[in-house]
Formats: structure tokens, sequence, C-alpha cells
């Protein structure tokens, strides 16, 4: 069967690969839709910091059930969506219910081969049955599951006012469950077309260029309730944190490979609280599924480009340096 390799930076082949092998505990299923990630591209540009080539991608996956081998909640043909976050069930981390930053976390699509194929067996404790939604929606609630799992530990209640830094795919999905939780979204991105897709969502979109406007300061007024920060740029990182108000909450999504460093004199002044967000756990899925269901997530704005699974080698090497207008690309199998 087909699959989607990248056996070296910049190179990538449809490569032919073997039948997976339904195992005690799995489920087989035939992958329908695929979402491209940022990490995707970065593979695709050697950029990856913790990865090794060859490796198949994809891990924002949808797909119908082939065969339940006798689960209890699951039947052949459900459309599911799938957590690509496989854990040991063994750390404390893990034993508290947070398998989303398990000690020995394997990613698929990252330190496992992925789903980027035309068929897959996977444990059935990743595999959540996605009632009322298309196939090719199933296929993005797994990178809006990340902001609504960072809105969520940052515990916004309605009425709060919300910035968020980084207009990108998991920028707007911070924004859009803040939106749900029923705060006031504004969202800083350097990129006009980011800004404008902002706009088009409904949030107040800022450039850098707009920090010391009027209409910047009257959203901002003596700082944000909550600011998180979607960018994976360490400078933006680095100072974000320098638009919460007193006694606010300063939240880092997006990951890099580089040094925090903050001002400790301005963190205490402020007497910030200050967390990561790591990936979802299965109630961030829930979540943006019943979401997604009363219609309170754009998915036709979201799901700007489409691609068949033979094509992916030209498109993503062709998207990975041409994104403007481009949220989500997705792959029909």
């Amino acid at each position: 069967m087909r699959a989607v390799s990248c056996n070296a930076p910049g190179e990538l082949a449809i490569i032919d690969v073997p039948e997976p092998a339904l195992e005690q505990g799995k489920v087989l299923l035939a992958i329908t839709h695929i979402g491209i990630c940022g990490t995707d591209y970065h593979i695709y540009e050697g950029k990856h910091p913790f990865l090794a080539y060859p490796r198949i991608l994809g891990h924002e996956l949808s797909a119908t059930v082939l065969d339940a081998n006798g689960s209890d909640t699951l039947a052949k043909g459900d459309t599911v969506t799938i957590n690509p976050y496989l854990p040991c069930y063994a750390c404390p981390a893990c034993l508290e219910g947070r398998t989303n930053c398990c000690e020995h976390l394997s990613v698929l699509g990252v330190h496992s081969d992925g789903g980027m194929t035309e068929r897959l067996a996977l444990p059935e404790a990743n595999c959540y049955k996605a009632e009322g939604l298309s196939p090719r929606d199933a296929a993005m609630v797994e990178f809006l599951a990340i902001g609504a799992h960072a809105v969520r530990r940052t515990g916004l209640k309605g009425g709060e006012r919300v910035l968020v830094v980084g207009g990108g795919p998991i920028g707007l999905g911070v924004a859009i469950f803040a939106r749900v939780a029923g705060a006031d979204v504004s969202v800083l991105d350097a990129a006009a077309d980011k800004r404008a897709a902002a706009e088009e969502f409904g949030f107040a979109a800022f450039g850098l260029d707009d920090l010391e406007s009027e209409a910047f300061a009257a959203r901002r007024r003596t700082g944000f309730d909550a600011v998180l920060d979607a960018t994976g740029s360490i400078a933006a990182m680095n100072r974000s944190f320098l638009h919460v108000r007193n006694g606010g909450d300063y939240t880092l999504v997006g990951v890099i490979n580089d040094d925090l460093v903050l001002s400790d004199s301005e963190v205490h002044r402020r007497e910030l609280t200050i967390r990561a967000s790591r990936n979802a756990t299965r109630e961030d899925f829930e979540h943006v599924m019943a979401a997604m269901r009363r219609g309170e997530v754009p998915t036709e704005r979201i799901a700007t480009h489409s691609t068949g699974l033979d094509q992916v080698p030209a498109d993503l090497a062709r998207w990975a340096t041409q994104r403007e207008g481009l949220i989500k690309a997705i792959i029909a199998v």
C-alpha cells in the first residue's frame, strides 16, 4: 500500500509499505483524510530536532474502521478521529491522566511512522468516534485540540480579555476556543495574511506596527487578563508576557528548541502565572468535536487547501515556501 515518506530533508517520496498487522487491543483503519501540520513542513525542511529519517509523515488523521477487533465502543464503518500521542500509561504524568505530557511519549509521524498512508492499525484507546462530523472535519480535530487544551490549561473565564500571539493554525485554534470559553479575543501577528484571516474569523487583529496605536491600547488597557503565545518564535515568546496585566496568566503554546529568557523583575512585579501547554487529551478532543457539532468552528474557512496522496510530494514541498493564505491543507486518501 502507498505511504508518503520523508527520506531526508527536502526529499519526499511515495513508497510501498506492508499492510498493517491487527494485534490485540488495536483496530484496523482505512485512513480517509490527513491534515498537513507545521511539524510536517519542519520535517521536510530538516528543522525538527528530534527526528530520525526516513519517516512516514502524518499525525492529523481521520479514518473509517475496517475491523474493530471485538471493541465494545467502535464498529466497522465508524468514522473516527485519531489521537496520535502514544503514552506509556505508567509514568507519574500518565497516572494523573496527563497522557499528553507522558515522560516516554511517542507521537505518530514524529517518533514513529505516521498515518500518511492508506491503512493503519492503532490502539483502540487512540480512536475516538467522530459522530456527526465529516471525515474531512474529523482530520482537523487534533490540531484544534491543541488550542482547546491551552485554553483549558489557562482556565479562561467568560468576559476575560485575551491576546493570542501568533495567527497560524494553532493560534487560530487557540483564539477560536478562547471565544468558545466566552473570552474577548485579540490576535497579534506580523504577517498581513494571518491578520486578514483572523479578522475574517471575527477577531480583532493587530500587527507589530499597531502596538502603539490607540486601537490596541484600548483593548490592552493595563494589560490583558491572559496572553497565549503560539508563535514558535523565541523572540516573541520572550516578550509576549509584557502584554499581561498584573496578576494575569501567560501560557506558552508554541515550542522551539531555544532558551526562554524573561525579565525576573517584570514577572515578579506582575506576579504572573506562567505555564506551558503541550498536545491534548481525550477531554480536549471531545470538546472540539462538540464545538464542531454546535457550529462554533468555521471548518470551511479553516480547510483552505486540498490534495491527494500521490500529489503530496509536490504539493507539500510547494506549500513549505508558499504559505500565503494557507491555513490548513487536507489530504484526501
